[in-house]
Order: structure tokens, then sequence, then C-alpha cells
């Protein structure tokens, strides 16, 4: 007896210890399929590596510098050698008509000519095209800011419509609850008709923001996958700090001249020297040298011609003199519309500087005062309501004015983190380190 019911115990436990690797089973698997399933969260950091990842339009970038270099070794040497085949003096009447051996001034002749170019013309063409190949490069970084801000931008617009959205969601769930405690109240002989027509119209106006908070959902998110190419939904990390930016007031001018767009003008400038250079260059003329070997008939004696080839400027004030003053013209030209640009972009970052700070400091007021006090006249109206001294109207109304003060702070703060990302990323990542070195090395060069 003892020793069966010890197999039934010995059998239940079994059944028992495999139920319960079942179920360790499929929690495992419900786990995992849930984690599978829930979009990983998305920080502004990684959005930016993923558009900066899928951008065509830095390889774009870096194939105009790669041509433009190959161009530059080509630029650089001598033009190629022409080969020339012929026959001189060849008769066409009388006995020796078409004839390449009877008459002594018949020749076949082959020869071969060299243009000599200057060793500073190619020298300066081979320049001119490096310097495409380095705006090129500066070209990329201005490319690359310029992505590092969008996607910063339609981040942060994904991320404060959905704050946005959570708040109408919020005050819709209140709006329902008010709905039924009017209806309640209506049946119980303490409230009015009017009352729960006042609560249902609320909720129509807060469904009709919700639907406006949806449509932005939409465009906030197909903003983000334009840059990062994510489809679906997707989760956002934590807001970034805005409070920081990294250029400094006090040297914004300095730091302003290593702009991307200054750097584009820079190089602007490099070609338009390196043309007026070129055009320098061009004020003493190439020459050219042909050597051909002539052979006549039998009778006579084979011959070799030398020549030299040189052109004439005879009026080299009105060609070769206008074409420099031109090019030097461009390198001025180019000059002050840098100036000018500079210019621009201080006064630009001066004002935005400006807007954040005072974004900053209201939205500050908003988050220690404006919210909290609409927080607490809504909860002294509601208990108003509920003691009977205030009607259902004006706490729908102190509702209304919470809703539109935290909706208020969040495109407040919205517009705040737009002008923090186009400050912050007015260049690109380690861009005004970046831009030094370069102008150092320019220098160099």
């Amino acid at each position: 007896m003892s020793s069966l019911l010890s197999t039934q115990f010995n059998a239940c436990a079994f059944r028992l210890r495999s139920i319960s690797k079942t179920a360790l089973l499929l929690s495992f698997i419900v786990g995992t399929h849930a984690a599978l399933a829930a979009p990983v969260a998305l920080t502004l950091g990684q959005a930016q590596q993923q558009a900066v990842a899928r951008s065509r339009q830095l390889m774009a970038q870096d194939h105009a510098s790669a041509a433009s270099r190959e161009m530059a070794v080509a630029a650089g040497q001598l033009p190629d050698p022409i080969l020339k085949v012929g026959v001189d003096n060849l008769p066409v009447s009388g006995p020796d008509r078409l004839s390449l051996g009877n008459d002594f001034m018949t020749m076949r002749r082959v020869g071969i000519s060299q243009e000599f170019t200057r060793a500073d013309k190619r020298h300066w063409r081979s320049a001119r095209l490096e310097r495409e190949a380095d705006k090129a490069s500066a070209q990329k970084d201005v490319t690359l800011a310029s992505i590092q801000r969008d996607t910063a931008i339609a981040w942060l617009d994904l991320y404060y419509t959905e704050q946005m959205a959570a708040v109408v969601s919020s005050q819709t769930a209140l709006s329902h609850q008010e709905i039924e405690a009017a209806e309640a109240a209506y049946r119980g002989g303490r409230g009015s008709q009017a009352d729960i027509l006042a609560a249902r119209s609320a909720l129509l106006a807060l469904d009709d923001r919700r639907s406006e908070i949806g449509r932005r959902l939409l465009v906030a998110r197909t903003m983000l996958a334009r840059w990062t190419g994510a489809s679906g939904e997707v989760a956002l990390a934590g807001a970034p700090n805005i409070d920081k930016i990294r250029l400094d007031p006090a040297t914004l001018d300095t730091d302003l001249a290593h702009h991307p767009q200054i750097a584009v003008m820079n190089r602007q400038e490099d070609i338009a020297q390196a043309e007026a250079n070129l055009a320098q260059a061009n004020r003493r003329a190439d020459w050219s040298v042909e050597v051909a070997f002539q052979q006549r008939g039998a009778a006579y004696s084979n011959m070799v011609s030398v020549g030299i080839s040189v052109p004439l400027q005879w009026d080299r004030k009105n060609r070769q003199d206008r074409e420099l003053a031109s090019k030097l013209a461009m390198v001025e030209q180019t000059k002050a519309e840098r100036d000018e640009m500079l210019r621009d972009h201080v006064a630009e970052a001066r004002v935005m500087i400006v807007e954040w700070q005072n974004g900053r400091e209201r939205v500050a007021r908003y988050v220690r005062e404006w919210i909290p006090l609409a927080d607490e006249r809504s909860q002294a109206m509601l208990a108003a309501y509920r003691g009977g001294k205030s009607t259902l109207a004006e706490v729908l109304a102190a509702r209304r004015n919470e809703t539109d003060v935290r909706m208020q702070a969040l495109q407040l703060q919205m517009e705040t983190a737009r002008l923090w990302a186009q400050l912050n990323f007015l260049f690109p990542e380690n861009g005004i380190a970046q831009h030094s070195a370069m102008t150092s090395n320019q220098e160099s060069k």
C-alpha cells in the first residue's frame, strides 16, 4: 500500500514538474514575443545616426570630390602628342598625275607635334580642380549639418506632439467621467439637462482637438521616417537637454567664421583665386614643336622638317589682360559675398539665441506657476461642485483652462526645442574643430 502511494505521489510530482516547465516555457515565449513586438526606443542621437547613414546626398558629395581630384591629376599633365600623316605636293595633272615617286617635290610625310604647356599653367589648372574638390568636401559639411538639424527637428516635433496627444487623451477620459456625473446628477434631481449638454460639448471640443493632434502626429512620423527610414510606430526615448547649446555668445563671430556655408564660400574664393592665377599664367604663350619625316621617290633624298609654333598675343591688353581683370574681380566678388553671408549668419544666430533664451524662461514660468495654478483651480472647482457651491459649467471651464495651459506649455516647449536644434546643429558634430583644422591645412598649402 505504501509503495502504491509512493508511486502515485511520484507520478503527481512528475506531472506537476512537467506542467511547471510548460508554464515557464510558455511565459518565456510570450515574454520574448512581447519584447520583440515592442518598438525599441529611439533617441535623438540614434535618429541622427540613421539619417546620416542612409543619406544619398553625402555619398553624392563624396563622388563629386573624387571626380574633381581625378580631373586635377589629368589637368596637370601635358597635352597628348599629335600624330600627323599626309602626302605633300601630289601631282594631279600631266604625265606624273597621282604618282608618288616621279616628281621630286612629292613627299609622303609622317610627323608628330607636341604642345608644351607651361608648368605654371598646368599647376593652376590642377589647383583649380583641387579647390573644387575642397569645395565639395565643405559642401558635405553643409549637408551633414542640415541632415542632423532637420532630423532633430522632426524627432522633437514627434516627441512634443505625442505629449500633446497624451494631455488630450487624459482630458478626454475626465470628460467622459464628467458626462456620467452630469447624467447621474440629472437623474437624481440635482442637476440640469444644460449641464449634460455642456459636458458633451466639452467632449466634442476635445475630440476635435484630438483629431488635429492626430493629423500632426501622422505628419511628424512621416517626416521622421523620411530621415531615419523607420516605418510604423516609433517609440522615442527621453528628450535631450535643450537648456545648453554648443555656441558661445561671447565668441559667436569667431565661431561662425567657420560655419559650413562660410567654409564653402572660402573654397569658392580659393577657386576664383586659382582662376586668376591661371589667367595670369595665360599672359605667356605656350609653344608647340613639330618633327616630320618626308619620304620622296627612290631617285630623290628623303627629308626631315622641324618647326616651332608660337601664338602671337598681338592684342594682349584687350584679351589676356581683360581676362585677368575679370578673374580678379570675381575674387573680390566672392570675398564680399562671404563677408555679407557671415554678417547674416551672426545676426540670425543672435536673434535665435535671444528667442531661445526667452522661450526657456517662459517654459520655466509655465512649469513653475501656470500649470500648478491651473491644476489647483480645477481641483478647487471640482471640490466646490461636489459640495454644491459651484456649477458643472464652472468645472468644465476650469478643465478647459487647464488643458489650454498645458497645451500652450507644450507648444512653447516645441518651439524652443526647434530653436535649440537650429542653434546646436549650425555645425555638424565636432564641426568647429574640423573647420579649424581645415583652415590651418589650407593656410599651410
